[in-house]
């Protein structure tokens, strides 16, 4: 084949989400590998993925708990710029109530988008310390990364071929509302994320950050 220059149909197009940024600081491994958590807002992965639709490449950031594997920010763009991965964690911040001293440590990979100054300054500004891994080595960010991957599992295989960003969007939109309130985990004794959570803030010794 290579004589006739010819090849074999390659299946699909592989993406490329992260790009490290080697100019750029690089904030220590808090983590070591260890994503396990005693509470809620105590670590959170984060991280970018990507989904072919017909229109165009669609990309989406979750930010996950690692106490209750509940999805806390998500957002979905046509683009991979530092504004998509901000919005997802702003979204985390608004709807956990986030305040400085929450002791909270943020986990990503070492894209350019993660150890931007626009993404550090905000994790600064909400007190939570920015933990990032080595260089292209999943295992560093494994839980993040199997996110990703029951995200493309249970959703982007099962239900495309997609056609444009609405309908990805959309999709997403009710996933993240069914893996959080309904879908059974089993790292959680079988509950939800929605409902593991809520069985920690129910402890007569607990109070929410917000109270």
């Amino acid at each position: 084949m290579r004589e006739l220059g010819i090849e074999g149909v390659i299946r699909g197009q592989r993406r490329r989400t992260t790009v490290p940024e080697l100019t750029a600081p690089r904030p220590p491994d808090l983590v070591n590998r260890r994503f396990t958590a005693e509470r809620p807002n105590q670590l959170w992965p984060a991280d970018l993925t990507y989904v072919r639709a017909w229109s165009g490449w669609v990309h989406v950031a979750f930010v996950l708990d690692a106490y209750s594997r509940r999805i806390v920010g998500r957002r979905a763009a046509t683009h991979m710029r530092t504004d998509l991965p901000l919005d997802a964690l702003e979204m985390a911040l608004w709807r956990q109530r986030i305040k400085k001293g929450a002791d909270l440590i943020h986990h990503s990979d070492r894209g350019s988008q993660y150890v931007s100054i626009r993404y550090t300054e905000r994790l600064a500004e909400a007190g939570a310390p920015a933990s990032v891994g080595s260089v292209a080595d999943s295992y560093d960010n494994a839980m993040a990364e199997a996110l990703n991957g029951t995200f493309k599992a249970e959703l982007i295989e099962h239900q495309g071929p997609w056609r444009d960003f609405d309908e990805v969007e959309r999709a997403v939109l009710q996933w993240v509302a069914w893996y959080n309130g309904e879908r059974l985990h089993s790292a959680l004794g079988h509950l939800p994320p929605d409902e593991y959570e809520q069985a920690y803030w129910a402890r007569p010794e607990q109070v929410p950050q917000a109270a």
